[in-house]
C-alpha cells in the first residue's frame, strides 16, 4: 500500500470515528438533530475513501470516481444542513439539494478533461469549497458569538480555502493520468495528509461546540429544582452574590405554603406537589425582572429583590398572597385553596446576606404565628444585631 493510501484508510477510520463520538452525543445533547446529521456527514464522506480503493483496484473506474466525488460532497452538504439545525437556523434544503445535484453533474462533465490541468483541478475541487463556505457563512451567522463559534467558523474557511489550493497542488505536484493512477500520484500523499489534520480539527470543534452545550445544560439542570421549575438553594447562593454587589436597596422576601402537610395527608404527595408547582409557577410569572426565585426547602421558597426597598417589596408580598389566596391549584378539588405566608426584610446596608434571611425568615414565623396568610414585616437590622449581641 503506498503512503498515500495508508492516509486514505487513515482517514476513513478517523471519519467513523467521528460518526461514532456524534451518535453518542447526540443522545445528551438538546441539538441531537445537528449531532447526528454531523454523525451521517462523516459516515457518508467516509465512503469517499473505499470509492477510491476500488477506482485503483476493480472496474469502471468513472462510476467509483463519480461516487467518489458525490459521497464526499454529501457528506459536506450534510454538514452545511447540520449547522443549520445547531444554531437554528432555516435552511432551505431544496435549494442546498439543487445545489448539489448541479455540483455532481459537473463533476461527471469534467472527468473526461485532462487531469493535472486547472482546466480539471479547479472545477472539481470548487465545490467541496463552496460547500464548507456554506458552512463556514451559517457558523458566522449564527446568533452565539463565542470564542468556540468564532474558532469553528475559521476552521470551515481554512478547509474550503484549502481546497482551492488543492487545485493548484494537483497542477504543480502531479495527480496522476487517470483517476487510477491517483493513489500512486505525488499529489494524493499532500492532499490525505492534508485532509486528516482538517477532518480532525473540524471535527473535534464541533464537538467541543456540542460538548460545552451538554456541559452548561448539565449545570443548569444541577441548579433548578425539577417539581418548582425555580433555582434551587445551589443556583440560589451561586447568583445572588453578584445582585448583592449592585447597588441598593435590595430586599429579600420568604415564603412558606400553609398547612402543607395537611395537604399531602389528606390529597397525597401528587396534591403537595401540585401545590408547590403552581405556586412556583406564580412566583415565576409574577416576579420582577433580574428578581431571584428560588425554593430551598419541601414548601419554603425564597425571592431576592433587586434595587427594591422594603415599600415596594412588601405591597409585592401582600399581592403575591393575595392572588395565591383566591387562586385554585390545578389537580386539586376545585373548592380547596394552598395559602402562603411572608416574611419581607430589607437588607441593611453592608448586612450580610445571611443575616437578612435570618429576620425574614423570623418575620415568615410571625406571620404564621398570626393566623397565617399573611405578611409580615422584618425587624430592623439594628435592633437584630442589638439582640444577637445581647445573646453573645
Amino acid at each position: 500500500m503506498s503512503g498515500a493510501g495508508f492516509l486514505l484508510a487513515v482517514n476513513f477510520l478517523i471519519a467513523q470515528c467521528f460518526f461514532m463520538f456524534f451518535l453518542a452525543v447526540s443522545a445528551r445533547s438538546r441539538n441531537r438533530v445537528a449531532a447526528r446529521w454531523f454523525a451521517g456527514s462523516f459516515a457518508v464522506a467516509s465512503l469517499s475513501a473505499i470509492f477510491e480503493f476500488l477506482i485503483a483496484y476493480v472496474p469502471p473506474v468513472r462510476l467509483w470516481a463519480l461516487l467518489a466525488f458525490a459521497s464526499m460532497l454529501a457528506g459536506m452538504f450534510m454538514l452545511r444542513v447540520g449547522i443549520g439545525h445547531l444554531y437554528s437556523l432555516k435552511t432551505n434544503r431544496t435549494v442546498l439539494a439543487g445545489i448539489y445535484l448541479c455540483f455532481v453533474a459537473l463533476g461527471a462533465f469534467i472527468y473526461d478533461l485532462p487531469r493535472g490541468t486547472l482546466q480539471h483541478a479547479l472545477p472539481y475541487q470548487t465545490p467541496f469549497a463552496m460547500a464548507l463556505g456554506m458552512s463556514a457563512w451559517a457558523a458566522w451567522r449564527a446568533p452565539v458569538k463565542s470564542f468556540v463559534n468564532r474558532a469553528l467558523v475559521v476552521l470551515l474557511v481554512a478547509t474550503s480555502l484549502h481546497f482551492i489550493l488543492k487545485g493548484f497542488a494537483a497542477v504543480i505536484a502531479g495527480a496522476g493520468a487517470t483517476a487510477k493512477d491517483y493513489l500512486g500520484s505525488p499529489f494524493a500523499l499532500v492532499s490525505q495528509s492534508m485532509g486528516a489534520v482538517l477532518i480532525v480539527a473540524v471535527g473535534l470543534m464541533l464537538l467541543c461546540v456540542l460538548v460545552l452545550e451538554i456541559v452548561a445544560d448539565e449545570k443548569v439542570n444541577a441548579e433548578v429544582d425539577p417539581l418548582s421549575g425555580l433555582l434551587n438553594r445551589r443556583g440560589f447562593d451561586n447568583r445572588v452574590d453578584a445582585l448583592m454587589a449592585q447597588s441598593g436597596p435590595h430586599s429579600i422576601l420568604i415564603s412558606d405554603l400553609d398547612r402543607f402537610k395537611s395537604v399531602n395527608d389528606t390529597y397525597g404527595h401528587q396534591g403537595g406537589d401540585a401545590a408547590i408547582r403552581a405556586f412556583g409557577e406564580m412566583l415565576k410569572a409574577t416576579a420582577p425582572e433580574g428578581a431571584l426565585v428560588a425554593r430551598i426547602g419541601g414548601e419554603e421558597f425564597v425571592l431576592f429583590l433587586p434595587r427594591t426597598g422594603k415599600e415596594a417589596a412588601l405591597l409585592f408580598a401582600h399581592a403575591l398572597r393575595a392572588t395565591r389566596s383566591v387562586s385554585p391549584v390545578p389537580g386539586l378539588p376545585s373548592t380547596v385553596r394552598v395559602t402562603a405566608s411572608f416574611g419581607v426584610a430589607e437588607i441593611g446596608r453592608n448586612e450580610p446576606l445571611r443575616f437578612a434571611m435570618r429576620r425574614a425568615d423570623d418575620a415568615l414565623y410571625a406571620a404564621k404565628n398570626a393566623g397565617r396568610d399573611c405578611v409580615r414585616e422584618a425587624e430592623a437590622p439594628a435592633v437584630v444585631l442589638e439582640v444577637f449581641k445581647q445573646a453573645n
